[in-house]
């Protein structure tokens, strides 16, 4: 289905109602109901955590993190990969537990993972303790759906196919810090032949301008200092109309304040000069990029339907730091799609060692049930593609432990976040490039930007002192 549904007023108006009169049945019994959102996956998934959380939190729930102390436990899912899928059926096996010890107890499975037919069907089949299925495209019917099990006190299953939706509107419950996620658009036309979102998640939709602006502009005001920008392709945002991804960040760029504005997932096919030259030239967009080349062999990316080739993306690359010369530079990548060969493989690492990426995030395949790749031919062992992703991780980490090295001795800007479990260097932050930093200084700074002096390093993350 490719057409798209923008959610009415009078629609969230409804879902408001049932909201209320949750927490009317709740105030009614003189009950405090406290809820667990588990959440997996990808950031997007997280922001779909918050609206979820955002509804619990009219209805009149707390949070916890204890499934034993919750009256609702609610896990929002990820398909992307079959371990992620596991660890899901195992936390839905434990929950027969909780249930038992309150059979009050209402346990829902949402996200990614709900709306694939096979994983609806087997809960419907084999967990009977589970309350309440729906899949992203029934996210905003949440508070109906949650009506309909306290009121028929039956399983409800909202996991249909139907066209995408935007809903704008609905209450979101933030994580506490410095760090935000906005949602710009949802769903993926790419089809790599490895990917089940498009199936999960439909087809492409932009939110407006002014809506991603006024969400943007609200949390600049409200002191948050690091907006992640989120679509599985954020280079097709707006495609068809007269504002692209591009123009997008350079308006929101224009708002005014202390932030820094990141975007991901960025597909390659999409990224253009004119996007680089825009993160160049903008006062608050990070010069970060991360741009997944998933495969470094023109055949295997062919068979992956990536529709670039190694060629393209290596253009890609230099035009980008061209742009930028102190642009920080992190991928993704899958080693042992089906078919792939040890040259192919080689032609991956190769291609890691030839970019120097600062960071990779490093995938062994994991078939999916639905995806063409899944019906291919597949005859390289498990313990050979191992090897290969090994091989790939010692060039990796040896190429980030150099360009952490090359840090010691200067002093970078740091957005203080958090506290660290390391008494020697008691403070976190994330410097312009997204690079963590642990570090000496005053707990005040904790929450606004300060220059931090680099003076050691790891692999995966840089030590220094806060400058005074």
């Amino acid at each position: 289905m490719n057409e798209t549904r923008q959610i009415t007023e009078a629609e969230l108006s409804r879902q408001r109602e049932y909201e209320r009169a949750i927490r009317a049945r709740f105030e009614e019994r003189e009950a405090h109901p406290v809820a667990l959102v588990d959440t997996f996956g990808c950031q997007q998934n997280v922001a779909d955590g918050e609206r979820l959380a955002g509804m619990l939190k009219n209805m009149g729930f707390s949070f916890t993190k204890d499934p034993r102390e919750a009256d609702l436990v609610l896990l929002n899912t990820c398909a992307v990969r079959e371990h992620a899928e596991q660890r899901v059926f195992g936390n839905l096996g434990a929950l027969t537990h909780t249930k038992r010890e309150n059979p009050a107890q209402i346990i829902a499975l949402c996200g990614c993972m709900a709306q694939e037919p096979r994983v609806s069907e087997r809960v419907r089949r084999s967990y009977s303790h589970v309350d309440l299925v729906f899949g992203p495209h029934a996210l905003w019917r949440f508070p109906e759906l949650l009506w309909e099990v306290y009121e028929h006190r039956t399983r409800v299953f909202a996991v249909e196919e139907e066209a995408g939706s935007i809903a704008e509107g609905t209450p979101v419950e933030r994580n506490a810090g410095v760090r935000a996620w906005v949602s710009i658009m949802y769903g993926c036309n790419n089809f790599c032949s490895y990917c089940i979102v498009p199936y999960v998640r439909g087809r492409e939709r932009s939110r407006t301008p002014e809506a991603v602006e006024a969400e943007v502009r609200e949390l600049v005001e409200a002191g948050y200092k690091d907006i992640t920008l989120l679509g599985q392709n954020v280079n097709s945002y707006g495609r068809g109309t007269d504002c692209d991804f591009a123009t997008l960040l350079a308006r929101l760029d224009r708002i005014p304040g202390r932030y820094w504005l990141r975007f991901m997932s960025s597909h390659p096919r999409d990224a253009s000069d004119k996007l680089f030259r825009t993160m160049a030239n903008g006062e608050h967009i990070a010069r970060q990029l991360h741009l997944p080349f998933q495969s470094g062999n023109d055949r295997v990316l062919q068979a992956m339907n990536r529709r670039y080739t190694r060629e393209r993306y290596l253009s890609l690359i230099a035009a980008a730091r061209a742009a930028m010369p102190e642009l920080v530079l992190t991928s993704d990548v899958i080693i042992g799609f089906p078919g792939e060969t040890e040259a192919e493989a080689d032609d991956t690492i190769s291609l890691v060692e030839e970019v120097g990426f600062h960071a990779l995030f490093t995938f062994l395949y994991s078939p999916r049930p639905g995806t063409k790749a899944a019906s291919m031919p597949d005859p390289v062992p498990r313990e050979e593609k191992q090897r290969r992703f090994d091989k790939l991780l010692a060039v990796q980490n040896a190429r980030s432990a150099a360009l952490h090295a090359a840090c010691v001795g200067r002093t970078l800007r740091v957005l203080a976040d958090g506290r660290s479990d390391d008494p020697a260097y008691p403070l976190t932050g994330r410097t312009e490039g997204n690079r963590l930093v642990r570090f000496t200084g005053s707990p005040d700074l904790i929450g606004g930007f300060t220059d931090v002096a680099i003076t050691g390093n790891t692999t995966w993350s840089l030590y220094g002192e806060a400058e005074t």
